[in-house]
Order: C-alpha cells, then sequence, then structure tokens
C-alpha cells in the first residue's frame, strides 16, 4: 500500500506547473483534459518529484470555497516536506528563483530545514538529508 498522490488547490494550472516543474524540478506525469462532476472542463494535471511515487494532484479552484482554501490549506501550518540530497545547492536554486522562504535554514536532528512557501502559499519544509 502506498499513497499515490494528494491534492493541492492552485488559483492557475500553468502557475501551478510552472513552479513545480521550472522551479522545484518535478515531472509534469500528466497534463490531461478532463470534466467536473457537473461537465465543465478542467485539467488533470499530476506532478512529482523525480524517481519519487508519490505525486501531487494540481486542482484549480472551483467556486469561492475552493478559492479561500488556495494557500490555507493546512490552516497557516507547514504541511508537505520535500527531502533532498543537496540542501544547499537546492536552497540556492531556490532563491534564485525568487521563491518566498519564512524562515533561515537552521540545523535540526533530522537535517536542515528552512520554511518556504508555494506558489499557491502553502508552506513546505525543505529538508536535508538526516544526521547520521
Amino acid at each position: 500500500m502506498h499513497l499515490e498522490q494528494l491534492a493541492i488547490i492552485v488559483d492557475d494550472y500553468d502557475d501551478g506547473i510552472r513552479f513545480f516543474v521550472d522551479v522545484l524540478g518535478f515531472e509534469l506525469v500528466e497534463d490531461t483534459p478532463s470534466l467536473t462532476n457537473d461537465g465543465r472542463p478542467k485539467r488533470w494535471v499530476v506532478v512529482r518529484p523525480p524517481g519519487a511515487t508519490t505525486a501531487l494532484l494540481l486542482a484549480q479552484a472551483d467556486g469561492e470555497r475552493q478559492a479561500r482554501a488556495v494557500g490555507d490549506q493546512f490552516a497557516g501550518r507547514v504541511g508537505l516536506f520535500l527531502r533532498v540530497d543537496d540542501f544547499d545547492a537546492t536552497y540556492r536554486r531556490m532563491r534564485e528563483a525568487n521563491v518566498e522562504f519564512v524562515t533561515e535554514p537552521r540545523q535540526e536532528p533530522y537535517g536542515r530545514v528552512v520554511v518556504f512557501v508555494d506558489v499557491a502559499g502553502n508552506r513546505w519544509d525543505l529538508l536535508g538529508p538526516r544526521e547520521g
């Protein structure tokens, strides 16, 4: 058993793709036209880190309730965790791409960590390798 994917509500599919693929280096797994339950057009957009099995479904907000959830899907907490092999290089590349960081990098028992905000306003931990 494994967690296949989870949804992140975004304002715009293409902005989401640009952030996750061009900035974070994720793979675009799927971008397929689809329909909402009531027959309106939408897209099925799936991205994931290279080599990962768990993916993110980028779901464009549909309606006021979903629009209010953009950027607040975790009630202001860090809700997503991206572990990388080379923390310093990834952090530097993300800063050069103007990713918003809300803390300074720090060392924790579980590795280097810094909090950043994605294109939708959700908070993530960027995590380096675990110590030892």
